[in-house]
């Protein structure tokens, strides 16, 4: 990052607290570490990158490392780091494959569980997944006391398991309402869900860390400020 470029929350901080991203409100989000996070503390007065990808995908697997490079030089080695968040949207065809991928991206990085039904699923369309036993998995030992969490034989059970939710989602719900149709695909979205840019991917190839500026500017959430 620019020497003397920083980050500040506006004037506005005790509203943009309360604020979410819309599309992921009420949802459970999963680190690379298999712990569970609530995407409205998570995501709150940060710039959402919906990153829609899949490891078996030859372009995704050629953008991942410079977006990795991207975030990893503007929120884990800036000081103060960017207000910017990154979400996996797999668009893997299995837990295993997802994980894998999520292996090799930094470790700030949020990701959709692999069962929920926001992210495009095809082995699970129709399925009520919180609601089954599934081939591979294992509904964790807190769901008999009223909180759900699915988990991998494969990997650790995540730490802070969602409670169970009334009804689900459209499966790929997240996919339809910003018209995903190929991977990969770099949604940038202000803390309400309204979308800045849908060409990401695009942006940060042709200008680096320079695009975060613009991005952030029309946030509705910080201003930056050279110091």
């Amino acid at each position: 990052m620019s020497a003397g470029l920083l980050w500040q929350v506006s004037s506005t901080a005790g509203d943009l607290e309360r604020a979410m991203v819309d599309a992921l409100g009420g949802r459970h989000l999963v680190t690379a570490g298999g712990a569970w996070v609530e995407a409205e503390t998570v995501l709150q007065n940060k710039v959402v990158a919906l990153y829609f990808a899949a490891a078996r995908c030859a372009p995704s697997r050629d953008f991942t490392p410079l977006l990795r490079d991207f975030y990893v030089e503007l929120v884990e080695q800036a000081l103060p780091p960017a207000p910017l968040a990154v979400v996996l949207v797999s668009a893997d065809r299995s837990a295993r494959e997802m994980e894998d991928f999520m292996s090799q991206l930094p470790g700030g990085w949020l990701a959709l569980p692999f069962y929920d039904p926001y992210r495009q699923d095809p082995i699970l369309r129709g399925a009520a997944v919180p609601d089954v036993l599934l081939k591979g998995w294992t509904l964790d030992a807190e769901a008999a006391s009223g909180s759900r969490g699915l988990r991998s034989s494969r990997i650790p059970a995540p730490r802070h398991p969602p409670k169970a939710r009334q009804a689900l989602p459209p499966q790929g719900e997240l996919r339809t309402r910003y018209h995903i149709t190929a991977t990969p695909k770099l949604v940038i979205l202000k803390p309400s869900g309204e979308v800045i840019t849908d060409k990401g991917r695009k942006q940060i190839r042709e200008r680096g860390r320079a695009c975060f500026q613009s991005w952030v500017e029309v946030a509705d959430v910080f201003q930056n400020f050279s110091g």
